[in-house]
């Protein structure tokens, strides 16, 4: 009986040793489940970080390339150190923070790695590298950072930082981890994509007590690092550091176009920073000094900050005029001083001598004739009429558009139109009374500096011109075919007003910024700034015929067009085109910055 007994139980104990065989087999085998969390435990997922895409000017020089950094990580389990105070020497840490760090990792896992100390330079590591083979469990990684070799551009390039929340959240790839870098302005953020690059994977076997043994499947699974895209840019870097260096000391923005392509060749904004004090362990220290300056450098005037064009404005008005017909060239009529504030004489003028003397009165003429020409009896429809038809033509010179530029976070300005009045004054309760200051580029009216650039290539052209650009080329494959956009305005107009821009410099506002051989066509503005001295403005184009350059410069509080920013903008198209400047005494006039004690 006891025999059968026995028999039973074997029996039943094998029964139960092939189930537990079987589920064990299907779990280890059949099941991914199990079976990836048993990888788990043994296999790490390292990444390796791609080298972000190096930026070049139009002539190769590098603007923005990778130097190492290094991150340093900790093992609870393998760190040992002789020497503490060696240790808080090389990281420039305290004790407490020491032991921090160690608890914080140790609580986390005692055989995985955490972060011990963050960015350390290149400069540093080679300072510090031998000291580190006396501390044991603590291993470094290198990653590429961001470096700026000529400090320059810094608003056009941007800057890249960690990834925010925000950041993470609205990735729709899933590309982004903690940590990661990613471009936050400038062409850094609207190249991303680009400049980033494809991370890659290696996937390492570690055993339980967290050693190394080998990779997984032979490296099978890895994925392979796809460093980011080479990105040239249309700057001339060594005309952006001759601009830069003339605004040193002023507050405002220089932009220089090829009107033969819409191309930048600088993109000037001042006061500026060194980019390179956005990148590595210090950024968010100085990240935040820059937005406590009350200068604010962090501030991009050339494409977002907005002012009245002033006098400039004249030309647009001049060129309207001729292409509707109420002006004709040999017009010419007596102006007296009854009308607006002026500093033009009284006397007869044709519309050269308007454009050159910057007649106010003359252009408040003119700017009547435009909007009210009698298509309606009522003078508040014809005023609203007149004011749309007027807001049309303005807005075919770029105005009231961020022209489809490469870089985002851009200023439109703003272009009234009868709407805008309808909702200031009431609809049939405004005329042209309201808004004859408009007749000077002042009044609503609002520009930014890469407008009136873009504006300027549009004279130089007589008559067209192409959305400005900065990106030229990515991988070595040009980016785009931009087309011209005409505007339907007569070409002789253009040359009738290319004329009396010539004339404006050779006898009129711009006399400083006079250079023979230059050929340099401009208009000055000096722009009314209720809260502080005028600022300065000037856009103009050289030379002449087959003009290399277009130009706008805007210079805050330095009151008169003809002084700052017509004798800046002079300087560097003679820099850009004879590749140096031989009028030294301008440019020592420049660099002084007197303009107001001069007109007082």
């Amino acid at each position: 009986m006891s025999g059968d007994k026995t028999v039973i139980f074997k029996i039943i104990l094998g029964l139960v040793l092939i189930i537990f065989s079987l589920r064990l087999f299907y779990l280890q085998v059949y099941n991914s489940e199990y079976r990836t969390l048993s990888e788990e435990n043994i296999v790490h997922l390292e990444t390796i970080y791609p080298s972000r895409g190096i930026i070049y000017d139009r002539n190769d020089s590098i603007l923005v390339e990778n130097r190492p950094s290094y991150d340093f990580y900790i093992i609870p389990r393998k760190f040992s150190v002789k020497d503490t105070a060696s240790l808080l020497n090389v990281f420039s840490i305290d004790k407490y923070q020491l032991e921090e760090i160690i608890t914080k990792a140790a609580n986390y896992s005692r055989y995985r790695p955490s972060i011990f100390y963050k960015d350390m330079s290149h400069k540093r590591f080679a300072q510090i590298q031998s000291d580190l083979y006396h501390f044991s469990g603590i291993y470094h990684v290198s990653k590429p950072t961001r470096y700026y070799p000529f400090k320059s551009l810094s608003h056009a390039l941007g800057y890249v930082a960690e990834v925010s929340y925000n950041d993470i959240s609205s990735d729709t790839t899933n590309y982004y981890r903690q940590r990661d870098l990613i471009g936050k302005s400038g062409i850094e953020k609207n190249f991303e994509k680009d400049l980033r690059g494809n991370k890659g994977v290696r996937l390492k076997i570690y055993d339980v007590r967290g050693n190394e043994s080998g990779s997984f499947k032979g490296g099978e699974d890895d994925i392979i690092v796809e460093n980011g895209s080479e990105i040239k840019l249309s700057i001339d870097i060594k005309l952006q550091r001759y601009i830069e260096k003339l605004l040193e000391g002023k507050t405002g923005s220089v932009v220089a176009i090829d009107p033969s392509s819409g191309e930048l060749l600088a993109i000037a904004s001042a006061p500026s920073f060194d980019p390179n004090i956005l990148s590595g362990r210090d950024y968010s220290k100085n990240y935040r000094n820059l937005q406590l300056d009350t200068l604010n450098p962090i501030y991009n005037r050339a494409l977002t900050a907005t002012y009245p064009p002033g006098s400039m404005f004249k030309l647009i008005q001049a060129l309207i005029g001729l292409e509707e017909n109420v002006v004709s060239k040999e017009d010419q009529i007596y102006v007296d001083l009854s009308r607006i504030g002026d500093l033009a004489p009284a006397g007869i003028y044709d519309l050269n001598k308007a454009i050159v003397n910057s007649s106010n009165n003359y252009f408040h003429m003119l700017f009547r004739k435009l909007i009210n020409q009698k298509r309606d009896n009522n003078t508040f429809i014809d005023s609203r009429i007149g004011l749309d038809r007027w807001s049309e033509y303005v807005k075919k010179f770029g105005l009231g558009s961020d022209l489809d530029f490469d870089i985002s976070n851009i200023s439109s300005g703003f272009v009234p139109s009868s709407e805008y009045y309808d909702g200031f004054y009431g609809k049939g309760r405004w005329k042209f009374s309201n808004i004859y200051s408009l007749s000077i580029g002042q009044g609503e009216l609002l520009v930014t500096p890469i407008q009136m650039a873009n504006f300027a290539s549009i004279i130089a052209n007589r008559g067209y011109y192409y959305n400005p650009n900065i990106v030229t080329h990515i991988n070595g494959k040009k980016t785009s075919n931009n087309q011209r956009k005409y505007l339907d305005i007569d070409k002789t107009h253009f040359d009738y007003v290319v004329d009396a821009m010539e004339n404006v410099v050779m006898n009129g506002s711009a006399r400083r910024a006079y250079m023979r051989e230059l050929m340099l066509c401009g208009k000055t503005s000096t722009v009314q700034n209720p809260h502080g001295y005028d600022h300065s403005g000037f856009i103009g184009f050289a030379p002449k015929n087959n003009p290399k350059i277009a130009i706008a410069a805007y210079i805050e509080n330095a009151g008169w067009g003809g002084r700052s920013a017509a004798s800046i903008s002079s300087l560097a198209s003679e820099y850009y085109i004879y590749g140096k400047t031989k009028r030294n005494w301008l440019e020592d006039y420049v660099l002084k910055g007197d303009f107001i004690d001069e007109e007082n």
